[in-house]
């Protein structure tokens, strides 16, 4: 049983555990500081004389809501025992089936047949396209709606209430994370959800996993600085044609697009940019205003191309070497590590600055597949540490190899990077990889995935707004993030 007082605006709630009263206390005192509302606190509402119980003891407390659940609500004629100043919150687990728009709906009649004054739903899905009925319900449902879908593929049902109508959201502490929900910090700080409202567009990572990104830090906050109404938030997606053929509307405006998705989400592309199409991989899809029709663009290659190419021109000048007038990759041996969308955008890359591509994935046949396609070389895996034709080459990560939480690994032995002028990382989480810092250590010039990051985020972001990327407030969110 929970009691709230409830806001006209936004109310952000904080589900608190406890085991003490002073326990309790505290998890209040740190749902508060992190941006929380009101909390709401575990237990079950107990039997038909508990609730009977309770009703009386609001009458005589005049609170202003009262919470049941919607088994033992059903059991009781409501509206004789209802408090004059009070309203009933009646709340739903729904579990099991997939859950549809006409099974939530039939079940809101119910609950609200009953006497209920708010309905609340928490639904569990199991994948994301279970949300949209969500999205539904908040939109067309004719009592206040508090909403909830559980599980990780659910975290879009609370950063995208607002849009639909919502009025609550959930969020939580720090200290004890919830799947399915975002942290308060984060509804305060990245999104501000108080500001969304039902002209706002939606922008997203499509990925999986998705936990890892940096997007919405960035994106979010650029956003705003340009004042366009606008929220950006990950999306952890399994199946991508089945995402494209749910989310139709034309608020879902644009996406980024990460692994393992960016070679299969170009069939589900309406036209692709010809750069994007010679690559074979998309990692930005805008919805045409126009026409609604999806558009797939790669920014990645130049992101990480120009990343390389600016890094290796800064020694050149630190070394007081006059620069090349061409690229500076020309001519080079690149070995490449990765043969996904990010490994194809770095093949294609390179190939177009006249470099040398020799290209290792654990999975041989796609290596040969990209060789053939950029006139490279593949090898297997297993010989990359002893491959050394020639010294002064430039080594590529394009896998996820050393990404957070596998922190301790990396493609290649420490002892084999000596033979590099300059490693790159496509891993951005963490910042300093295993293999950046063994590189640096014999070295080597170092190139961080973070730098591609933020390029390629600069160039999704005019994509999305059809206007120029507030270069600096992006580069010194990236700073202060990273």
């Amino acid at each position: 049983m929970a009691f709230f007082n409830l806001k006209r605006n936004l109310v952000v709630c904080a589900p608190i555990e406890y085991g003490s009263l002073d326990q309790m206390v505290a998890s209040m005192n740190e749902a508060k500081a992190e941006g929380a509302d009101l909390v709401e606190t575990g237990g079950n509402s107990g039997s038909k004389k508990t609730s009977l119980q309770v009703l009386k003891m609001a009458l005589q407390s005049d609170v202003e809501f009262v919470e049941m659940e919607y088994e033992v609500a059903s059991d009781i004629a409501i509206a004789e025992h209802k408090p004059l100043n009070s309203q009933i919150i009646v709340s739903s687990y729904v579990n099991g089936s997939k859950p549809s728009s006409e099974k939530l709906s039939n079940l809101i009649a119910c609950m609200q047949s009953i006497g209920a004054d708010v309905i609340k739903l928490i639904v569990e899905v199991h994948n994301i396209i279970d949300v949209a009925p969500i999205f539904h319900m908040l939109t067309h449902c004719q009592v206040p709606l508090i909403a909830t879908a559980v599980g990780s593929r659910g975290l879009i049902s609370q950063l995208l209430a607002p849009k639909f109508g919502g009025f609550l959201v959930y969020g939580y502490l720090k200290s004890h994370p919830i799947p399915g929900l975002p942290t308060l910090v984060s509804l305060k700080q990245t999104y501000e959800l108080e500001h969304v409202n039902e002209y706002t567009k939606i922008f997203g990572l499509i990925s999986n996993p998705v936990g890892h990104s940096k997007g919405p830090i960035l994106h979010n906050p650029a956003l705003r600085h340009i004042r366009y109404n606008g929220i950006y938030v990950p999306m952890m997606v399994d199946n991508v044609n089945e995402f494209f053929q749910t989310y139709t509307s034309m608020d879902f405006a644009g996406f980024s697009v990460g692994i393992p998705h960016k070679e299969e989400v170009v069939k589900c592309c309406d036209e692709v940019h010809p750069l994007a199409k010679s690559i074979g991989a998309v990692n930005t899809i805008v919805r045409r205003p126009s026409d609604g029709k999806l558009i797939g663009y790669n920014t990645d290659s130049e992101a990480c191309i120009t990343a390389i190419e600016d890094a290796l021109r800064e020694r050149e000048v630190a070394n007081g070497v006059v620069p090349h007038a061409s690229s500076p990759i020309s001519g080079k041996l690149f070995v490449l590590v990765g043969a996904g969308g990010a490994g194809r955008a770095l093949a294609f890359g390179a190939k177009d600055r006249g470099a040398r591509v020799v290209i290792f994935n654990r999975n041989y046949e796609r290596a040969k597949a990209l060789a053939l396609a950029v006139s490279g070389e593949a090898l297997p895996s297993e010989v990359l540490d002893s491959f050394c034709p020639e010294k002064g080459m430039i080594f590529a990560n394009a896998s996820s190899i050393g990404m957070e939480p596998y922190t301790n690994e990396s493609p290649i032995s420490k002892a084999a990077l000596g033979a590099y002028d300059l490693v790159f990382d496509a891993v951005y989480t963490p910042k300093n990889t295993r293999l950046l810092q063994e590189a640096a250590e014999v070295g080597a010039v170092v190139v961080s995935g973070v730098e591609m990051f933020i390029r390629q985020a600069i160039g999704q972001f005019s994509l999305f707004t059809g206007g120029p990327a507030p270069e600096d407030v992006m580069r010194k969110l990236v700073q202060e993030q990273f």
